[in-house]
């Protein structure tokens, strides 16, 4: 038998259902590991970089101090503190710093895909004899002795393990020949890359 008295107490029970308009904590904790990556990835990033992101000249400062440091607990202090910072940020402010970030990431990944495929050009003059003569048909301004000069050098420096001189001006030369084709704009030297670094 139904009780009569249920329901009657004079309150509907979702008066004290809350109204959650704030995110979760766990939320929040989410966008602050967000935040505190976006700032460990511009302590990352070269100096000169960094001062040309949009951004409130505290936070910069906060991002650049922390570069400077080299104690390992110290620096773990300035990053929670630049974690900090990057909170103050409104929405906008976050995009356009992420953005700038995104295209750095664009920028590299064409540098270093052309980057190779300049390795592999220099690798096949090695192995090829035709692959010179299509670099001079390309390229007719190229000083052919010198060329051929580089490539038989390189061919000994590998043969007899030696320092890697002649191979690494061919890349120089490979380098030089991208950049005249690019209208002399050569992204891994404006950024300070030295694509021959590895080896």
């Amino acid at each position: 038998m139904p009780n009569p008295n249920r329901g009657a107490c004079g309150f509907q029970s979702s008066e004290f259902e809350q109204e959650y308009e704030r995110p979760s904590k766990s939320e929040l904790k989410r966008q602050m590991t967000v935040l505190q990556k976006l700032g460990e990835e511009l302590v990352n990033e070269a100096r000169d970089r960094v001062k040309r992101v949009p951004m409130p000249e505290d936070v910069r400062d906060a991002i650049l101090e922390c570069q400077l440091i080299k104690d390992h607990e110290g620096r773990r202090r300035q990053l929670q503190y630049v974690g900090k910072k990057m909170r103050t940020l409104d929405e906008d402010e976050v995009a356009a710093i992420q953005r700038t970030i995104d295209s750095w990431k664009g920028l590299s990944k064409a540098d270093t895909a052309a980057m190779h495929a300049m390795e592999r050009r220099r690798d096949k003059l090695l192995t090829d004899d035709k692959a010179l003569t299509v670099l001079l048909s390309e390229n007719p301004e190229l000083d052919v002795q010198h060329l051929r000069t580089l490539i038989r050098n390189a061919r000994k420096e590998q043969a007899e393990n030696k320092p890697p001189k002649a191979y690494r001006e061919i890349f120089q030369i490979l380098k030089q020949i991208a950049k005249k084709n690019n209208g002399g704009k050569d992204d891994a030297d404006e950024e300070g890359v030295d694509a021959d670094e590895d080896e």
